[in-house]
């Protein structure tokens, strides 16, 4: 492809060279570079691309699109380009390589603090119940038709989004959703893209700090990008941020909560725990009147359902088959149920600091267990104080903690352990310490009692543990289902 084409509604200036240079691939990362591509040099948070320009010389790159100033002779005659901003640049120039692909899509685009990753899985499983195919991209993986590839991040690079549009629209995809971070937003790696529903979740402090946002009205002028680049913005209407998130949008609204003044409201909302089996049910009215089962727990969930009805509803869907999908929906490691027992319930949970810790404990406390069982380590090489809080969150809503190992990366697990219970002894919780993440989850289901919930948190869909630098196997769901051979139990 031309680089001319490449540029087309990018703002540039020629500092030498030609626009006629035949480019052959959008390189980013100076040791990807190949002859005849062009190599884009992004400033990051710990290098800067304008570094490697002797790089893109000796492997034969076409051009260079910089944002800074570079001298011709630094460029031996190459074509530079000179931007504004490179990584806002990338993007255009990235989905005129793939031939616009989001074009061909139908698009959905979900940000928030929480609640992406399973919004995205509803509203994939709604679609798809009804024969829309589907592409996602998100936190855990991206999926195109079957193929299935983990994520690195939970919005990739812009040329990375571009070139799964294109797979997802050659492999008869109709739609995509996807999860779109506020440091995704910051770094422009969705620019361009005019989405046909983007979503507000809702927004919690976080995700402020060195190379995330300044402050929270940076983080939520980041999310609050997104509805400047969609038809139709559907938002938490419950959320205190809600306002300020959408200020300047451009886009139709629609709402979604537990209000009364929302266009999809949830009401009668009852949770229900029996025979080794929770969930929710709730009755949804204003555009869409339905009575909502869940097999997910808690007022989360509820919100992430409304939100995925929100969407489908812009598709023209069955209301049956809509329920059945949000119904057998399950998100891999996010209140994900194994089940292993008619008398207690087994679930597996990604919260892996305090904050989301004592969240998926209090949502499992209103479903009044027997006993709350929780089952958690805390990775190595990480904050102390993220141990001394997880273990007082434990202690203080579980009525038993089982200690264990994470991922301990270059520490001693006993010295991960022994930090935790620093933190249980703030309270009066009770505890069993047990290193072995296997054994420890087999004295879960070995002391399993009726009525009990258990939840094994950290880990959830995360398939390895981290020792000495090392990513050994290791998925839970592999542990249990072990765990009961051995065990010789049957459900």
């Amino acid at each position: 492809m031309r680089l001319e084409k490449l540029l087309m509604g990018v703002e540039h200036e020629v500092i030498c060279g030609s626009l006629d240079t035949e480019i052959c691939d959008i390189v980013m990362d100076s040791r990807k570079i190949v002859p005849g591509c062009v190599f884009v040099a992004i400033v990051g948070a710990n290098s800067d691309g304008h570094e490697y320009i002797g790089q893109a010389v000796e492997g034969k790159a076409s051009a260079i699109v910089v944002s800074k100033a570079v001298t011709v002779d630094e460029a031996c005659g190459m074509t530079i380009i000179k931007v504004a901003d490179t990584r806002y640049a990338v993007a255009f120039m990235a989905a005129a390589y793939f031939h616009h692909p989001a074009k061909e899509l139908f698009t959905i685009g979900i940000t928030g603090t929480k609640g992406k990753t399973t919004t995205t899985y509803m509203i994939k499983n709604v679609l798809e119940a009804c024969n829309i195919k589907t592409g996602l991209i998100g936190t855990i993986e991206t999926i195109i038709g079957e193929e299935k590839t983990p994520s690195k991040n939970t919005t990739p690079e812009a040329y990375d989004i571009q070139k799964s549009f294109r797979k997802m629209v050659d492999a008869g995809c109709k739609a995509v959703v996807m999860e779109v971070s506020s440091q995704g937003l910051m770094l422009h790696r969705t620019a361009g893209i005019m989405f046909d529903i983007d979503v507000f979740t809702n927004l919690e402090k976080d995700h402020i700090g060195p190379n995330e946002h300044t402050s929270m009205e940076h983080y939520m002028q980041c999310k609050g990008m997104l509805f400047k680049q969609c038809k139709t913005g559907i938002v938490n209407c419950d959320d205190v941020h809600m306002e300020q998130v959408l200020e300047g949008h451009t886009c139709h609204l629609e709402t979604y909560g537990l209000s009364e003044k929302a266009d999809y409201r949830a009401a009668d909302i009852r949770f229900v725990h029996e025979s080794g089996h929770i969930g929710t049910h709730y009755r949804v009215s204003g555009k869409v009147n339905e009575e909502i089962e869940l097999s997910m727990p808690g007022i989360f969930s509820v919100y992430n359902s409304l939100c995925a009805i929100a969407v489908t509803s812009h598709f023209d869907i069955s209301a049956e088959l809509m329920k059945k999908a949000l119904l057998e929906v399950k998100v891999k490691g996010r209140i994900e149920p194994v089940k292993v027992s008619e008398k207690f319930t087994l679930l597996i949970d990604y919260a892996h600091n305090a904050m989301s810790l004592e969240s998926i404990l209090k949502t499992l406390r209103e479903y009044q267990p027997k006993r709350l069982v929780c089952l958690f380590g805390c990775g190595g090489n990480r904050s102390r104080d993220r141990r001394f809080e997880m273990g007082e969150v434990s202690g203080k809503y579980a009525d038993f903690t089982i200690i264990t190992s994470d991922n301990p990366r270059f520490e001693e697990p006993q010295a991960i352990i022994d930090d935790i219970k620093t933190g249980i002894a703030r309270t009066d919780g009770k505890y069993v310490e047990i290193i072995n993440r296997k054994d420890a989850i087999r004295y879960a289901i070995e002391n399993g009692r009726e009525g009990d919930i258990i939840v094994l948190a950290g880990k959830g869909h995360e398939d390895y543990q981290e020792i000495k630098g090392v990513k050994y196997p290791m998925d839970e769901r592999v542990l249990i289902a072990e765990v009961m051979k051995e065990l010789c139990m049957q459900i």
